[in-house]
């Protein structure tokens, strides 16, 4: 045996071990992120009633928001987080921190309000965390095992790049040229033929799913090997980024909203958290300004009254190169094109997860068919299909 062909062995089983011992935790990892491109789609069509708004203008101020939330906590939760609408259609939306117990992980339990926009009328309430969407997030980014399935799905990631660099090694025609690997009957086996011909297909963006899908899970350290600023604890220390809301600030809602957009002119309400125990509480208010991508930040001391300018934005995370691993992972304002590829890079993991398997299978049914063959005993029962 040639030294090609001994790598040649070693890569396919490398590639067979990955699919066939990983199989279980791939698919639904893979599935739902397929699932979880067409979020704010699924969403307004389970839970229309949160996007019922009369119009597109939340012309109340952000104390009567607040109020509205408040009547509709009822004493449950204590609210935490006002955000206004990101595009038309949508509905201002009030967290509240619920009582009681926390979740998963020390994660506290949160309480939502849809608020419609122009009126301040409360459209409907509900634990997000119990939604189909919110489940598929946690399946998603860690299995939903507490404390290590983040970092178990950060591994998987590791696993599938891995796979696919192996796969197209694997693919390549090992006689003739590039263009005899596009063909469909590679060999007599469809199982074969739709491994190899979907394999090479979706193997870029899946490596590039893949990749991006390790940066979110170990944050960290992939800011720490792109040389990337790590983020500030927020409040100065203290209790921790669950610190519980400060039961009595100093200032009001309306107050810290004034001063926030004293210091940023002409810039319209994005969202304000509330201030938390630690060091220094602070109210968090973002504000969109004209011609800017993310809204700019600014913390209002809460003791003092003080603007100071604040870190981080909306989505992704607090640098310009988490924000685009996050929107290139999960396809967000990135078009419809590569939110398809996307949608594809999820579900072809399961399709080449399965007949895999079923190759794997034969390939162990041919080679107990050989040795049985040889010893003189009978043929086992199934016999795979040619070309694998």
């Amino acid at each position: 045996m040639t030294a090609l062909a001994r790598l040649r062995r070693l890569w396919l089983d490398v590639h067979l071990w990955i699919g066939v011992g990983l199989l279980v935790l791939l698919i639904p990892v893979s599935v739902s992120g397929s699932i979880l491109v067409w979020h704010d789609q699924l969403d307004r069509a389970m839970y229309a009633e949160r996007y019922a708004v009369s119009g597109p203008q939340a012309a109340r101020p952000a104390a009567e928001y607040a109020a509205a939330a408040e009547r509709a906590f009822a004493g449950r939760a204590v609210l935490t987080q006002i955000r206004w609408p990101q595009e038309a259609g949508d509905p201002v939306v009030a967290v509240g921190r619920l009582n009681g117990e926390p979740g998963p992980g020390g994660r506290p339990r949160t309480l939502n309000v849809w608020i419609d926009p122009p009126t301040a009328k409360v459209l409907a309430s509900g634990e997000t965390s119990r939604s189909f969407t919110m489940v598929m997030h946690r399946l998603h980014g860690s299995l939903m095992v507490p404390g290590v399935g983040r970092k178990i799905v950060g591994w998987l990631g590791w696993a599938m790049t891995i796979s696919c660099v192996t796969g197209l090694w694997l693919w390549w025609p090992r006689r003739g040229g590039f263009t005899k690997g596009l063909r469909w009957r590679r060999s007599p086996s469809t199982m074969f033929n739709l491994h190899h011909m979907a394999g090479f297909w979706i193997c870029l963006p899946l490596a590039v799913l893949s990749l991006t899908g390790v940066y979110i899970s170990f944050p960290q350290t992939s800011r720490a090997l792109f040389g990337v600023e790590q983020p500030a604890q927020r409040g100065g220390g203290g209790p921790g980024r669950f610190a519980p809301p400060v039961p009595d600030p100093e200032l009001t809602l309306a107050e810290a909203v004034a001063r926030a957009q004293a210091a940023a002119p002409g810039a319209a309400l994005a969202s304000v958290s509330l201030p938390t125990r630690g060091q220094e509480p602070a109210w968090r208010v973002q504000l969109r300004t004209p011609g800017a991508e993310q809204p700019r930040t600014v913390e209002i001391v809460d003791a003092t009254g003080q603007a100071k300018a604040g870190r981080g934005g909306a989505g992704g995370g607090p640098d310009p190169l988490s924000r685009w691993m996050r929107q290139v992972h999960d396809g967000h304002d990135m078009g419809l094109v590569w939110q398809v590829i996307i949608f594809l890079g999820g579900i072809a993991p399961a399709v080449l997860g399965v007949t895999g398997f079923v190759m794997w299978l034969r390939r162990t049914l041919r080679r107990r068919r050989i040795t049985r063959q040889l010893a003189g005993g009978p043929e086992p029962a199934v016999s795979p299909a040619p070309g694998e």
